[in-house]
């Protein structure tokens, strides 16, 4: 009865406590702050810098390049690294979720050059009119922390992540492939051709130096180095092969840049907010609103993806805080005339995994057959707040003048395969491209233990796989037109389409294989848990009551040969039932996200099969 009225007086959506959700990130979070900065002392923190500084500031100096033909010079390099620099610096040091890697993202580009094929025709302020849907998206980001809206997450599923990581994941794809084709009006058929021809060798380069790094060939430390430096050395190296020989005398198109530390247009860092009608004020509003929608799923789609169910992370999470820190940084933008910086995709993951420590343990299948062949396994992230700092400081240091030199050698053409690479990787670890992979697969040569290979109906991972390429295609299509504003639009509308119509045509069993949340309770738990998943009244069972009968008479059976060993697994027992029935009398509303509950099973079962 007890669990029934506290189910009812969570369902009261309409009770709003006014600043909890930040509180209680708060709260969760601050214990671990001074272990954010103690625990960067590990190596992993110098190839996840240096990975992430390039993989987030070449892809928005490639942004930049759309933004500064599209936007009559309004938003160009300077503009772009500070943006980087503001997002980066703000979130390392007061984020509740500092993995999440803050920048220009392409969703954003689009939004920029859209509104100002809408505004200027009107004789509009372009920067004072972005000002103020900084301003305006500043005051609704408050909002929706403060009323603790991002409890909406809890709906937020693969189904939807996916469709957007996908969607993303074109993007760059599109805009290397735009870079590539603008350089026969800008350079010349020659300087075209050489471009694609390093594009592709960028390209390739990194792909491979990926295989290695992931296979059993040379040494581990060897291959360690390269999958961790691949990609920085790939671009240092293929910058100065494009200078050396014949290729020096090609004119080929390199990085617009300009003075250092000053904007591409010749004014000051703060925009005159004030030097515009005050109907076009409010007209910023619905503007504001898209943002606000954008950056709502975008950040927190990046910020959930970073903290996946794949990636063992052991501090609690804050959504409720860094949306409010994200209103914050997009009114500041605003005032600076610089893009609004929000979560990155998939640089936000990318730089999760490049701080995972990892194992080498014995495969499943091969314990089997005694093979001895082994398979490599997260054991935990480092998680700490100075790589993220250390490469938002390097990219302030990149808008001096010798850096800036430095970025004007860089070919676009290297820019273009920067974006294959990152497109390429974002598609290989999407849900979809796996679905997609299974599809096409011979079945004969499928492996059992697929996990579609336990859904019977077969039309459903069919219907799935179109749900989300239709989801995919009406958001890719909407941003090749002048309606490209609403986008975000789309995207929102996907959660509602997961939550309460999906159900409708698929099973529990097919949804539990065809998709699953994002992230694991323990990081959901500042947004209240997985939708389905009530997190809140579970508590630590017995041991007798979580193992099955069949796998307790088997591991009595295993060990009571030995009669000393039996009465050992025996005394075991009974401790282990006194202390969990006395730890639930002690802590009888002690609350446990459930994989906790299941892990510490799995600990006792492995004790005791060590015993005999």
């Amino acid at each position: 009865m007890a669990s029934n009225t506290s189910s009812n007086h969570r369902n009261k959506w309409w009770k709003i406590k006014l600043f909890q959700g930040m509180i209680n990130d708060i709260r969760r979070r601050a214990p671990y702050y001074g272990s954010d900065w103690k625990d960067a002392w590990d190596y992993r923190v110098i190839p996840a810098t240096i990975y992430i500084y390039f993989a987030n500031i070449l892809p928005a100096l490639a942004f930049s390049l759309d933004m500064f033909a599209k936007t009559a010079m309004t938003y160009g390099v300077n503009e772009v690294l500070l943006a980087s620099v503001l997002g980066s610096v703000v979130f390392a040091l007061f984020a509740a979720q500092p993995l999440v890697i803050v920048g220009v993202t392409g969703p954003i580009t689009v939004f920029n050059y859209t509104v100002y094929d809408i505004v200027t025709p009107h004789g509009i302020n372009y920067l004072a009119f972005m000002c103020w849907i900084g301003l305006w998206s500043l005051v609704m980001h408050w909002i929706l922390a403060i009323t603790n809206a991002c409890n909406g997450l809890t709906y937020v599923t693969r189904f939807s992540c996916d469709i957007f990581g996908f969607y993303v994941a074109f993007i760059y794809l599109q805009k290397g492939i735009q870079v590539l084709t603008r350089q026969w009006a800008m350079a010349g058929e020659t300087s075209a051709y050489l471009s694609i021809m390093v594009a592709l060798l960028v390209l390739g380069t990194a792909y491979i130096c990926g295989v290695i790094g992931n296979s059993s060939l040379l040494q581990r430390y060897v291959r360690k180095f390269v999958e961790d430096y691949a990609t920085p050395l790939t671009i240092i190296f293929f910058t100065g092969f494009m200078h050396i020989g014949r290729m020096r005398n090609v004119n080929l198109q390199t990085l617009p840049t300009s003075k250092s530390f000053f904007p591409t247009q010749d004014r000051g860092w703060f925009i005159h907010f004030y030097d515009i009608n005050v109907g076009d004020i409010f007209l910023a509003i619905p503007f504001a609103i898209l943002l606000t929608i954008l950056f709502y799923f975008d950040h927190n789609v990046s910020s959930l993806i970073a903290q996946g169910t794949e990636f063992p992370l052991r501090k609690p999470a804050g959504f409720h805080w860094d949306i409010f820190l994200l209103g914050l940084t997009t009114g500041v933008a605003g005032l600076l005339g610089i893009p609004f910086p929000n979560g990155l995709i998939p640089q936000a993951p990318f730089h999760t995994n490049a701080l995972c420590v990892t194992r080498q343990v014995v495969g499943e299948s091969e314990k089997r057959d005694a093979k001895g062949n082994t398979v490599r396994v997260v054991d935990h992230v480092v998680e700490q707040r100075v790589s993220n700092l250390a490469q938002g400081l390097l990219t302030l240091g990149t808008m001096s003048g010798p850096l800036l030199t430095v970025l004007h050698l860089i070919p676009q053409g290297v820019l273009a395969g920067l974006f294959f690479i990152m497109g390429i990787q974002a598609l290989q670890a999407n849900g979809i491209t796996a679905k997609l992979l299974y599809l096409c697969r011979e079945k004969s040569l499928t492996p059992a233990s697929d996990p579609f290979s336990r859904i019977t109906r077969k039309k459903a991972l069919w219907y799935f796989v179109g749900l989300e390429l239709l989801g995919f295609g009406a958001t890719f299509a909407i941003t090749q037109t002048i309606a490209a504003i609403g986008f975000p639009i789309i995207i929102l509308l996907l959660i509602p389409v997961r939550t309460f119509l999906l159900p409708k045509y698929f099973t529990t069993e097919e949804l539990s294989i065809l998709d699953a949340p994002t992230a694991s309770p323990f990081t959901m738990e500042s947004v209240g848990g997985n939708f389905g998943e009530d997190v809140e009244t579970l508590t630590v069972a017995p041991l007798e009551q979580t193992m099955s009968k069949e796998d307790m008479s088997r591991l009595v059976e295993e060990n009571s040969t030995e009669r000393g060993e039996a009465s050992k697994i025996g005394q075991n027992l009974k401790d282990l039932r006194n202390n969990n029935n006395a730890a639930g009398r002690e802590d009888n509303d002690m609350k446990m996200p459930r994989r906790d509950s299941q892990g510490m099973n799995r600990r006792n079962l492995q004790r005791l099969s060590h015993v005999g």
